[in-house]
């Protein structure tokens, strides 16, 4: 299907014939000036994320009457737009250059202009620095409308068959290995739905780390969301894991959904960790090793654990 935006009509191609649809405005969310008389419109818009046949009327109708797009990339928008015969001019608004730019954005929609933001794919604002702009626009005074569309995040949860009564969304974890298993203990306790981004040269190290820290839990790994060759390997991390290997390259962005910890005990009374403490101290484990697995185990602070462990180490040490 293709649709052209004309002079407030839709022209959707669906059958080789051009079939008008009239756009249906609705005035009282879309075009007012109720944070500043003068001020422009920041419309934050969802672009789609695969398919081009995604985005909605409401979000082509925008990105064709504002004065100006914000977006990641202009080469990927322009794509987009081209597709759409649409002509509005964009401009650059990536991560590093976000303060600056938002400023001269913010200095256009003080002018009385409006501006759509958009990321490459996707909801804007989401694992990008787009929320810098909104921010500013907000302490500006200027009106700020979510046009939503396409999501990696929630498409990725609707495929994945895993239990989303609540979900945690992490975004990328951190590049180097210390750091993304430092984040990944953070996460050992918690028992809703883990989900992440993460790029393709990254993904066998981070579901090694996630295999070893969380444990070889249900998950699943979704690719090319709605796009020709799209993807959704689902099974245990180990499982997952071998799945990727036997495969020649690991192309393109990955979301990855990993089920939370469904078997935490009970929180332990303090006499329940002293008697644990004690029993590694007579085993033979080290300080640090007993309380970073205690406080792994029973998702407690370390520092809490730490406190206790020390008295019992002590006392150990001095009979």
């Amino acid at each position: 299907m293709r649709c052209d935006w004309r002079n407030g009509w839709f022209l959707l191609y669906s059958t080789g014939f051009p079939v008008y649809k009239k756009a249906v405005i609705d005035k009282r969310t879309d075009r007012a000036g109720e944070c500043g008389d003068s001020f422009g419109v920041l419309y934050v818009v969802a672009t789609p994320i695969g398919n081009l046949e995604d985005i909605t009327l409401r979000a082509l109708r925008i990105l064709a009457e504002v004065s100006l797009i914000a977006c990641e990339d202009t080469r990927q928008t322009r794509k987009l737009l081209t597709h759409f015969k649409l002509n509005t001019p964009l401009t650059s608004y990536y991560r590093g250059r976000e303060v600056s730019r938002a400023a001269q954005i913010i200095t256009a929609l003080k002018a009385g202009r409006d501006v759509a933001l958009v990321s490459d794919a996707g909801v804007p604002c989401i694992s990008d620095p787009g929320y810098i702009l909104v921010r500013e626009a907000r302490q500006a005074g200027i009106k700020v409308t979510p046009i939503p569309g396409p999501s990696a995040l929630t498409t990725a949860i609707s495929m994945a068959g895993l239990e989303a009564e609540r979900f945690l969304f992490c975004g990328f974890l951190p590049p180097r290995g210390n750091e993304r298993r430092k984040a990944l203990r953070l996460l050992t306790s918690e028992p809703a739905l883990l989900v992440f981004y993460e790029s393709p040269h990254r993904l066998l190290k981070t579901l090694s780390d996630c295999l070893d820290i969380l444990g070889n839990r249900p998950a699943a790994l979704c690719k090319e969301l709605t796009k020709i060759y799209e993807q959704c390997l689902r099974g245990s991390l180990t499982e997952i894991i071998n799945g990727l290997r036997d495969l020649p390259r690991v192309r393109g962005e990955y979301v990855l959904l990993i089920e939370g910890r469904a078997d935490l005990p009970p929180r332990p009374e303090s006499d329940d960790i002293i008697e644990l403490l004690t029993w590694q101290r007579q085993t033979g484990v080290s300080l640090k090793d007993a309380v970073r697995r205690l406080a792994a185990d029973l998702g407690l602070s370390r520092s809490k654990v730490y406190t206790q462990a020390l008295e019992i180490w002590k006392s150990h040490d001095a009979d």
